[in-house]
């Protein structure tokens, strides 16, 4: 079955969605804003989480935009092995695809070829300048450049002279270090570059997901930029996603970690037992359409059966399954368990 015949006939039992509206590629400044009528949710870009099929139960939970894995530009410049993690699934209507390095002529030759590659099915191009990972940061790349504004300007100018028509966005931290906040002054200088929106997480880069993200941090930027904002950090539930669009000068979330076993996070949709099992055999059908490797299935059914009675059982259980077939006998047992 292809991904769009999975989301047809295994979508609706899990109350998800398998018409999946098709945005396209807006021209740079002139209908970009309207991504963000109605104060939407997007899916955030997670390294090892949102492939093809996790953005797709995304877009079927109501995210209106989905974003790839962070990609390298220097995967993308000297191998094939990362376009696979560029390049959308034919269900997928969109993508919005997130680069990450610190050298500008990378980001120009990768911004030009995404493009080329992706065409309208390309919604926008996001430049990580927030993973506080340590492998990430000591080149100089994610976080890092928080501390180095004038390369973040010219990796934005080159994102923008590389694909003159695609909208180039941002996503940011609070700063790098405690205590020595540069949100508010980046993303100005990212707007002067040519950003068309900034998505800032509440946290420092050195707090890594540790404690709790400071949403006031989206004001103080809201209140630099004229460009939209998205709020992320924290948001963990569609009630706090509500939340931080009511307190903040937000325009849109991000949701990362609230996705997690929980695509209804998008719509608000309190979803059954049984609908948690079906989005899970959804998901493992969507993994082998698509061609992804079905151990991610392992963590997916520890997300998606938390909370349910002897969780933890049916958790060891998908840790010994390696077919889509044996995943699916797991959420069989569980059904038989459960709903019964």
């Amino acid at each position: 079955m292809t991904a769009a015949e999975v989301l047809a006939a295994y979508a609706p039992a899990a109350a998800l969605s398998p018409d999946l509206p098709k945005r396209g590629r807006v021209h740079f400044r002139q209908d970009f804003t309207s991504l963000f009528e109605g104060e939407p949710l997007f899916m955030a870009p997670m390294a090892g989480v949102s492939d093809a099929a996790y953005r797709l139960m995304a877009r079927a939970g109501g995210a209106a935009l989905a974003y790839s894995e962070m990609v390298s530009c220097a995967g993308l410049h000297y191998g094939e092995k990362s376009w696979e993690l560029v390049d959308p699934d034919p269900a997928e209507p969109d993508i919005a695809v997130q680069l990450f390095g610190s050298k500008p002529e990378l980001f120009r030759e990768s911004a030009e070829r995404v493009t080329a590659r992706l065409g309208d099915r390309l919604a926008l191009i996001d430049i990580n300048m927030a993973c506080p990972v340590p492998k990430v940061t000591k080149k100089g790349e994610g976080s890092a450049l928080l501390e180095s504004p004038s390369l973040a300007a010219d990796i934005v100018r080159a994102c923008r002279e590389g694909a003159p028509d695609v909208p180039v966005t941002v996503k940011i931290r609070r700063g790098r270090y405690m205590g020595q906040e540069v949100a508010p002054e980046l993303a100005r200088a990212m707007e002067d570059a040519g950003a068309a929106a900034v998505a800032v997480h509440g946290r420092f880069a050195t707090q890594m997901y540790h404690g709790q993200a400071d949403w006031g941090v989206i004001d103080r930027v809201a209140d630099a930029v004229s460009v939209p904002v998205i709020a992320s950090g924290d948001i963990l539930s569609h009630d706090a996603a509500r939340r931080v669009l009511a307190e903040t000068g937000a325009t849109a979330a991000m949701v990362a970690r609230g996705t997690y076993g929980n695509p209804w996070v998008f719509s608000g949709h309190e979803a059954t037992a049984a609908e948690k099992i079906a989005a899970f055999e959804c998901h493992v059908r969507l993994l082998e359409a698509t061609g992804a490797h079905l151990k991610r299935a392992r963590s997916l059914a520890g997300w998606y059966f938390k909370g349910m009675p002897d969780a933890a059982r049916w958790r060891n259980a998908a840790m010994s399954c390696v077919t889509a077939e044996e995943f699916l006998a797991v959420a069989a047992e569980v059904r038989a368990a459960v709903c019964s």
